[in-house]
């Protein structure tokens, strides 16, 4: 949360030097109090305190609606000045709108790599749980999540050193993404933001042959863009991700086309996932990974040797179980439950199956449930021979009389 107060308090700042240019309060001091949360203004002017004041008001905007409207901000004065700090409920919904923001920002850049059915949820205040089956990569997952992904485009400012320990007001120094220890002093303004791009695809240069980021803005972005790049060709425009410039070429001409693209040292991989990046938008707060799991489908050595076992004594316990209650009658069956036992691993292993310990379980069930037809013949037989059947007669009445419970039996298991 620090960087989106961090992000409020710097936009508040620069309304609230427009707003007091226009109240002509002038001069005054503007200083960015972020430990609590506030802007501290203290005009030059003593008397121009209530001026100030009431020039800062304007700024306050209610969130919410009916009895459950407040306001965002609260202005005062004090011995320092006058203060225009944020109100804490606004603050909170902030926070959440965050998360919220954070989590359908995900769900894109997660969507764009092709994962099927992942979960992701909000857990507690400030945190979100993502779950993705079968990815192999983590960690390019991680670097996804990870990335802010807020790009701007500045016109630097040429007159400034990039060597300077100290930045001149309204300049900020980057690094460059591709030369790490070199410097490109940036305005501060954003002359155009990356949140009005409406499409990113990875691409080669068709005459160097390089990997590049081709990009479109929307109408809005296409007229701000025209305006900068007509106004200062010439000049270099930095393309800024996340604090690094990408790349600073020189504006040879107007471009009022809505198109740019973006080259800078990139791979396949890092051009795609840039643009999955541009796509997906830039996240209103950084993430970063405090905890991580990863469950995969392998069996240790124990559980192995404890469902071979159990597979064994299971099946070891069926054929005694048939040869003792049905004697020659249940060895014929001991005998084509091996064959069904081979049929099965034969089939498995031309369909490359991965065996688990729930899979071992369903071959015990199968190996159980193959015997079933044996034992309604045999009891049939044996019910039939009790009522005096000769041993032929009463063979072919149990196989006749028990088809259609062995019928209904296999559709049950089945």
């Amino acid at each position: 949360m620090h960087a989106v107060i961090k992000e409020r308090l710097d936009g508040l700042a620069d309304q609230a030097r427009r707003s007091l240019e226009r109240a002509r309060v002038r001069p005054y001091q503007l200083a960015i109090d972020a430990p609590h949360d506030r802007i501290v203004v203290k005009p030059g002017d003593p008397a121009q305190t209530e001026a100030a004041a009431t020039a800062l008001r304007e700024l306050v905007s209610t969130e919410g609606t009916g009895v459950t409207s407040r306001p965002d901000l609260e202005v005062s004065t004090a011995p320092e000045g006058v203060i225009l700090a944020l109100s804490p409920p606004a603050l909170i919904d902030r926070a959440n709108q965050a998360v919220q923001q954070s989590i359908e920002i995900v769900r894109r850049r997660i969507d764009e790599t092709g994962v099927v059915d992942p979960i992701i949820t909000r857990q507690g205040q400030d945190r979100i749980v993502v779950q993705l089956p079968g990815v192999e990569d983590p960690n390019r997952i991680k670097q996804l999540l990870g990335k802010t992904a807020r790009m701007t485009f500045q016109l630097v400012d040429e007159n400034a050193n990039p060597n300077a320990t100290v930045a001149p007001p309204g300049v900020v120094l980057l690094p460059m993404s591709d030369q790490p220890g070199q410097k490109i002093a940036v305005r501060k303004r954003v002359d155009v933001d990356g949140g009005n791009l409406t499409d990113a695809r990875a691409g080669q240069n068709p005459q160097t042959g390089e990997w590049v980021v081709n990009f479109t803005f929307d109408s809005l972005g296409t007229r701000r863009f025209a305006d900068v790049s007509r106004a200062n060709v010439g000049h270099r425009f930095a393309i800024v991700l996340d604090n690094k410039v990408i790349s600073a070429p020189v504006i040879r001409e107007a471009i009022t086309g809505g198109r740019g693209q973006i080259s800078g040292n990139f791979t396949a991989a890092s051009a795609t996932d840039l643009a999955v990046l541009l796509r997906a938008g830039a996240l209103p707060a950084p993430l970063t990974v405090v905890e991580e799991r990863s469950v995969g489908p392998e069996l240790g050595a124990d559980a192995i040797r404890a469902g071979a076992i159990s597979l064994f004594v299971g099946f070891v316990f069926v054929i005694v179980f048939m040869g003792t209650f049905y004697g020659l009658f249940g060895w014929f069956a001991n005998i084509a439950l091996v064959f069904n036992l081979f049929l099965m691993l034969a089939i498995l292993s031309l369909l490359q199956a991965t065996l688990t310990l729930p899979g071992m379980a369903g071959i015990l069930l199968t190996l159980g449930m193959a015997v079933d037809a044996n034992i309604l013949i045999n009891e049939r037989i044996r019910e039939e021979v009790k009522a005096g059947r000769t041993p032929l007669n009463a063979m072919e009445a149990g196989f006749k009389r028990a088809y259609s419970t062995i019928i209904d039996s296999n559709a049950t298991a089945f």
